[in-house]
């Protein structure tokens, strides 16, 4: 399950920031065209406009076979094809970056292994390059009737993909409250045409971590983007926490990545240790939080293994791999003829200590090597 964890190293590219730039979270190669299993399509780079207006022409062209899902060939009532034909299952990522890539990766290699090869079935990968008009344009051209399934990856996809209210079945992956998101009313009897994964984030178990690893730090600092409803809900756990158990905490909270690295230092003169929720707004500009707290020589408790592999101290993590893996199972029974409604979405548990070395020798702290923590280095 912790395959890339027991590697020792996780070895995924860091994102490269600019702090300078409004919407740093988009990445080279995020690209909007189709995919078969895992080959992301499209040319690497080109700048954010570009991104947009090729966004915005697929969306252009999955509307226009719309319609096509009521002929001939179309899914039976609960997404079996009829004829044998070749199925589509869209993906929906608002960024890229080593957590979601994991999932999608997760999700397409689930499928290839139980037997739903590129013959059998297509996948149509398109990233919103962190713009919300374009997450908004690929969740229009998925809701046309020709996709048999969309996956989405994280809450903003999610939600924008449920707002359309279209009859395509939603599967989300990693979503941490899907009930307080609003993409579903209950987790045993989903809803809204959408069932899926939960990653919900063990808050409690994250600050017994730090008590252990680093019991001087009694003030937190709370770094958060407000626009992403599950970095919230995330944040006032902890807050929750920190009031039940004695802990004082300071917050600063961005609406963009060119916000994070003045945030973060807003923190760093402050508090004892940084604690930061699934957020990919602060993980697209993890890099430059990590020199930050570096410099002040302060521990950051991120809540993925992403985070630490981009250079915080420490977290329970959550296998990004495998609860793509688990949604992708939820897919297939869908595919195969359970109705969305008796697909009970499920929360896939953290079980993993990860400690960053490379920060952890920078801050001049000690973890002992008990077999029961996986020791990683930063990502290059």
């Amino acid at each position: 399950m912790y395959k890339k964890f027991m590697n020792g190293k996780i070895m995924k590219k860091v994102i490269a920031v600019a702090a300078a730039a409004a919407l740093a979270c988009t990445t080279a190669g995020c690209s909007s065209g189709n995919a078969s299993f895992g080959t992301t399509a499209g040319a690497p780079g080109g700048d954010a406009a570009a991104s947009q207006t090729t966004a915005a022409q697929a969306g252009d062209r999955s509307a226009a076979g719309a319609g096509d899902a009521a002929g001939e060939g179309a899914p039976g009532d609960h997404g079996a094809p009829a004829d044998g034909r070749q199925l589509k299952v869209g993906i929906i990522q608002m960024i890229e970056n080593g957590a979601f890539n994991d999932m999608r990766e997760g999700f397409i290699q689930e499928l290839r292994d139980k037997g739903y090869s590129e013959d059998k079935l297509t996948i149509d990968y398109k990233c919103a390059q962190g713009d919300a008009t374009n997450l908004q344009t690929i969740a229009q051209g998925m809701s046309d009737g020709t996709y048999d399934l969309v996956a989405t990856i994280a809450t903003p996809p999610t939600q924008a993909m449920v707002n359309q209210e279209s009859g395509t079945p939603v599967i989300f992956i990693a979503v941490s409250a899907p009930v307080a998101a609003g993409v579903i009313t209950e987790m045993e009897k989903p809803d809204k045409n959408a069932t899926g994964t939960s990653n919900a984030i063990p808050v409690g178990d994250i600050f017994k971590l730090s008590d252990s690893l680093t019991p001087d730090a009694r003030t937190f600092g709370m770094l958060y983007c407000t626009s992403e409803v599950n970095s919230v809900n995330t944040v006032e756990a902890a807050k929750k926490y920190c009031d039940e158990n004695g802990l004082a905490y300071k917050e600063a909270v961005v609406t963009n990545s060119s916000e994070v690295q003045q945030a973060a230092q807003s923190l760093a003169d402050s508090v004892d240790a940084i604690f930061i929720p699934n957020d990919s707004v602060i993980q697209s500009a993890m890099p430059l939080v990590t020199e930050v707290a570096r410099d002040a020589r302060i521990p950051v408790y991120g809540s993925s293994a992403t985070m630490v592999d981009s250079g915080a101290f420490a977290t329970i993590a959550i296998s990004d791999t495998e609860i793509g893996a688990r949604s992708a199972d939820m897919a297939i029974q869908y595919l195969e003829g359970t109705a969305i409604e008796d697909i009970p979405a499920i929360v896939v548990p953290a079980s993993a200590t990860v400690v960053n070395k490379t920060t952890m020798e920078a801050l001049g702290l000690e973890v002992p090597e008990d077999g029961e923590i996986i020791f990683v280095t930063d990502a290059q």
